[in-house]
C-alpha cells in the first residue's frame, strides 16, 4: 500500500519497457506516442467544435473539404491504428451534439465511412504502395457512403440530396490526402 493513497488503492509498479512496445498501453503511462495522440485528439475535437464558427467567419463551407477525414488521416499517420478507429467513431457524433450537424442519421453514415476507410487501408497498405492503399480506401468507403446514404435517402432523409460535395473536389482532396499519406509514411 501507498502512504500517502490511504487504504483504497495500492501503488502500482510501472513497467518502464512495456512503454515502448506496441501492446496495450497501461493508464498512468506517457510515451511520446501517448502525449502526441492526446494532443491530436484534442486538436481534432477543437477544430470539429470549432468549425461551423470558422466557417461562419469565413463565408466558406468547409464542412466540403471532409475535416473529419483530414482528422482521421492524420491519426492514421501520426498516432496509432486504435486512435484513427475511435477518432472515427467518435468525431461524426461529437459534431451532432455540438451542433446538430450533421443529422444523427447522417452522423452515422459518416462514422461507417470513416471507419471503413481505417480498416481498408490498413488491409490493404502491407500488399500495396501506401499512395495507392490511402486512394483506394478513401473512395472504397466513400462507394460505402454513398450505398448506405442512397438508402437512407430513399427512406428517411427524402429532403437530403445525394452527393453534397461536388464530386470533382471530392477526387481533389482525396488526392490531396493520398499525397500527405505517401509523403509522412514514404521513410517507413
Amino acid at each position: 500500500m501507498n502512504r500517502f493513497a490511504g487504504h483504497w488503492f495500492e501503488t502500482v509498479k510501472i513497467n518502464h519497457t512495456a512503454m515502448f512496445n506496441k501492446g496495450a498501453i497501461a493508464v498512468g503511462q506517457l510515451s511520446g506516442v501517448n502525449i502526441r495522440t492526446i494532443v491530436l485528439d484534442l486538436f481534432a475535437l477543437a477544430f470539429i467544435y470549432l468549425l461551423p464558427t470558422i466557417s461562419h467567419m469565413l463565408s466558406i463551407k468547409l464542412y466540403m473539404l471532409e475535416p473529419m477525414r483530414i482528422m482521421v488521416i492524420l491519426a492514421m499517420v501520426h498516432t496509432r491504428r486504435e486512435n484513427a478507429t475511435i477518432l472515427a467513431l467518435t468525431l461524426p457524433f461529437f459534431s451532432y451534439i455540438l451542433s446538430a450537424h450533421p443529422v444523427f442519421v447522417k452522423s452515422g453514415l459518416i462514422a461507417v465511412e470513416l471507419v471503413a476507410m481505417v480498416f481498408v487501408f490498413y488491409a490493404i497498405v502491407q500488399r500495396m504502395h501506401r499512395l495507392g492503399a490511402i486512394f483506394i480506401s478513401i473512395w472504397a468507403s466513400k462507394l460505402l457512403y454513398y450505398g448506405l446514404k442512397y438508402l437512407a435517402v430513399i427512406t428517411v432523409l427524402p429532403s437530403e440530396p445525394l452527393v453534397g460535395t461536388p464530386l470533382m473536389l471530392q477526387v481533389i482532396t482525396s488526392m490531396a490526402f493520398s499525397l500527405y499519406v505517401y509523403l509522412m509514411l514514404r521513410d517507413r
